[in-house]
């Protein structure tokens, strides 16, 4: 009988096209599944509970495999960590019932997105170097109003392949930590670029780009053309999957 492992999973997206298998260059599910194959001499299909684009990070990604291999979750572990690339890393291994999935079975997953205001060296490839003054009590008025379910299908790219556009948001908010401004989302799921199109929208409203009152327009119109310009990957992690 087949076991199924679940892994918790940080990485740097940097230098990959997203979390899922493409044609046009390397993935994490893709890095992943060949180490996996080396260790155990089986073909094995890695599920991610979040689809991450091309150049965005993790923390908690959270995914799932089956395999016959015998071998101990923490012998697993070691394996996986020794042979993947530096730039992934498995944070915890452990084997769970049969009737798991990281991706249909996760309730809630929360998103960071992080903005330096100042230029920075060490941190630039995980954040967008912005320095816009913005105003905060705005945007978190924007955050609050998306707080429950809504139809985003005016921040979803390629919105046209998606027959539900509805999610139920949890928690939306905007802070402040020394020169660093970071959003957090929370919600069941989430739309291909929908965070960042969000970010990038509610920073026009903090800049006085566009008038805050527009924002619940932009929403209903459910037209992608109305909402701003997505912000750079490289400042959006995956921080948590909740199941």
């Amino acid at each position: 009988m087949k076991r199924n492992i679940k892994l918790i999973i940080e990485y740097d997206g940097t230098n990959y096209v997203g979390w899922q298998r493409q044609m046009n260059g390397p993935s994490i599910q893709e890095k992943i599944e060949a180490v996996l194959a080396k260790i155990t001499n089986e073909k094995v299909t890695v599920i991610g509970a979040g689809r991450t684009d091309s150049g965005v990070h993790a923390r908690g990604q959270t995914a799932n495999f089956f395999i016959e291999n015998k071998m101990g979750t923490g012998e697993l572990q070691r394996a996986l960590n020794g042979l993947l690339p530096h730039d992934i890393v498995i944070k915890h291994t452990e084997e769970v019932d049969e009737h798991f999935s990281a991706r249909h079975s996760a309730k809630e997953r929360e998103y960071k997105y992080y903005i330096s205001s100042v230029p920075t060296a060490i941190q630039r490839k995980f954040v967008w170097q912005a320095g816009y003054r913005l105003d905060y009590s705005l945007m978190n008025s924007a955050a609050a109003s998306i707080i429950c379910e809504h139809d985003f299908a005016s921040f979803c790219k390629g919105s046209q392949e998606f027959e539900n556009h509805t999610c139920n948001v949890f928690f939306a908010e905007w802070i402040q930590q020394d020169t660093l401004t970071i959003f957090t989302i929370r919600a069941n799921r989430f739309l291909h670029g929908m965070v960042r199109s969000l970010v990038g929208t509610m920073v026009d409203i903090g800049r006085g780009l566009i008038e805050y009152n527009q924002f619940e327009k932009i929403i209903s119109s459910k037209k992608r053309q109305l909402a701003r310009q997505s912000v750079p990957a490289k400042g959006l992690f995956l921080e948590k999957v909740v199941y």
